[in-house]
């Protein structure tokens, strides 16, 4: 089973890949289905026209597209589909690793930081999906969307990897599964968040009339608008959870360590990201403040989420080391 979930990883990187380069495919040709809608019609003027007697000839039927823009769109929409149907595919062969995995070490698969990122970015892309199936106007997002699933599975896989072990002690309780589901579940949410929150800053710039890099990126991305409240939406979501998820943590560490506050790495950069997402959705909810200036502040808050899994793991020593690495 553990040498099936490995293979179920590799599998699910490269269907990560293949819809990534079709939502590549489908972004570089986005605008061509608009190219051939918008082809201009010609109209004929007569030879008279500005004297006396001038006549303007009726306006001609509008030009057919070339079938080379014909041919573009044909491809947009297909690599568009390719994409999602890829996307389906890399989700269920996440899934079925985790599963296998779950099932070679005989408990939940979120004992170290491989699994905790493997089980993570299925959340993100699940929810994605779930998204799309709503919103299927957001589906250039993708593009964003499938490049961060191939960064993080990858790097999981290449270098996160570690050979299934049992629990540590400490771990070994019921509040292993309430407390680190929760915070599984809302970090997945948090992941895709800042796909639309990024997405929203590059998009408005664009709006705004910059053309530099990385703004020309978001040329063919949603509104600016609409990104902006899929970026909130997410993570009113997701707050809550985490929230719950804080709290279950500090009852689990007075059950285990009889106290539930020790100010552990791990336990502040939680606290400092619950302070950064608590300031994130207050600033949103306030008038004055711009919400170019609250979505920077969400994006502040996914990188405390980062520091908090990768550099308190594998810089810091403490009562959560349980990342794994040597």
């Amino acid at each position: 089973m553990s040498a099936l979930s490995d293979n179920l990883v590799t599998f699910a990187i490269l269907a990560y890949l293949v819809a990534m380069i079709s939502h590549a495919v489908e972004y570089a040709l986005g605008n061509a289905r608009t190219r051939v809608a918008a082809a201009p019609a010609r109209e004929l003027v007569g030879a008279g026209v500005g004297g006396a007697g001038g006549v303007s000839a009726p306006p001609a039927a509008p030009v057919p597209p070339s079938a080379a823009a014909e041919r573009s769109a044909r491809r947009a929409r297909l690599g568009g589909l390719v994409a999602v149907g890829a996307t389906v595919l890399a989700a269920v062969l996440h899934l079925a690793a985790l599963v296998t995995r779950g099932i070679a070490a005989d408990r939940m698969p979120w004992g170290n930081m491989y699994e905790f990122v493997l089980t993570v970015t299925f959340i993100g892309v699940a929810a994605w999906l779930v998204v799309l199936w709503k919103r299927p106007s957001l589906r250039k997002l993708g593009l964003f969307l499938t490049l961060v699933m191939v960064l993080l599975v990858a790097t999981a896989e290449l270098v996160l990897y570690v050979p299934i072990v049992p629990l540590v002690p400490a771990l070994n309780s019921y509040w292993f599964v309430i407390h680190v589901s929760t915070i599984v579940f809302a970090s997945g949410i948090f992941l895709l968040g800042v796909v639309p929150a990024v997405g929203y800053l590059m998009r408005s710039g664009y709006e705004q009339g910059k053309r530099s890099f990385p703004y020309t990126l978001a040329k063919r991305l949603p509104g600016a608008v609409g990104l902006e409240r899929l970026t909130f939406a997410l993570h009113a979501f997701a707050f809550p959870i985490f929230t719950f998820a804080v709290i279950a943590g500090a009852i689990w560490a007075e059950a285990a360590w009889g106290r539930p506050w020790g100010w552990d790495p791990k336990e502040t950069w939680a606290f400092i990201s619950w302070v950064v997402y608590a300031g994130y959705l207050h600033a949103r909810a306030t008038p004055s403040v711009k919400r170019n200036v609250a979505t920077w502040i969400a994006v502040l808050g996914f990188l405390t989420m980062l520091m908090n899994l990768f550099g308190v793991n594998i810089f810091f020593t403490g009562l959560h080391s349980y990342g794994g690495l040597d």
